[in-house]
């Protein structure tokens, strides 16, 4: 092989790499869809896209203040309570809150009843914190339970908490149903 091609397949190279190293294929000469202007991709013809069902901004003044104020409790936030309760938390906590629920039967460390004096003392935020951080071995559940239906698991909560203490004798007409 002769020695003068070598340097003629090298220069052929470096300017094959300074031609290729010239192109300037950047996003900006990309097609692109600028926030607002209008698009033909979607069938609306917007670029902006609304944002999905159930989307909650960090710092919803509305979810805040929904979190931090309970709703005054009535019978259909009560059997809403009861309807949410029954879904969450009975599996574990049991249908009357006493830590009896069908986990704790397969195994699962039962969780306190909530006719203790302490969780009756509780404040209600307690339960809240409890449900949308978690306490001890229980998941949280602040992702999947929205604030009014915590306040109204909250409201059966003590529901079940005032039941539980209830004694027949100070309630005779339920005494004459039960016999």
């Amino acid at each position: 092989m002769n020695c003068s091609a070598k340097p003629a397949h090298f220069l052929w190279l470096l300017l094959a790499t300074l031609f290729l190293a010239g192109c300037d294929v950047s996003m900006t000469q990309q097609k692109k869809a600028r926030a607002l202007s209008p698009s033909a991709f979607w069938h609306d013809g917007a670029s902006a896209r609304p944002l999905p069902p159930g989307t909650v901004a960090q710092g919803d003044l509305a979810r805040d203040a929904a979190a931090t104020d309970p709703p005054p409790v009535s019978l259909a936030i009560v059997a809403k309570g009861r309807e949410r309760y029954d879904i969450f938390c009975a599996p574990c906590h049991g249908l009357a809150g006493e830590g009896d629920g069908i986990v704790v039967a397969r195994g699962f460390p039962a969780p306190q009843s909530f006719a203790l004096a302490r969780l009756r003392a509780a404040p209600a935020q307690h339960f809240f914190d409890a449900i949308t951080n978690g306490y001890g071995t229980m998941y949280p559940f602040g992702a999947r339970i929205p604030p009014q239906d915590r306040w109204a698991i909250i409201a059966y909560v003590r529901a079940l908490q005032l039941a539980s203490a209830a004694q027949l004798a100070s309630v005779p007409e339920a005494a004459e149903k039960i016999r």
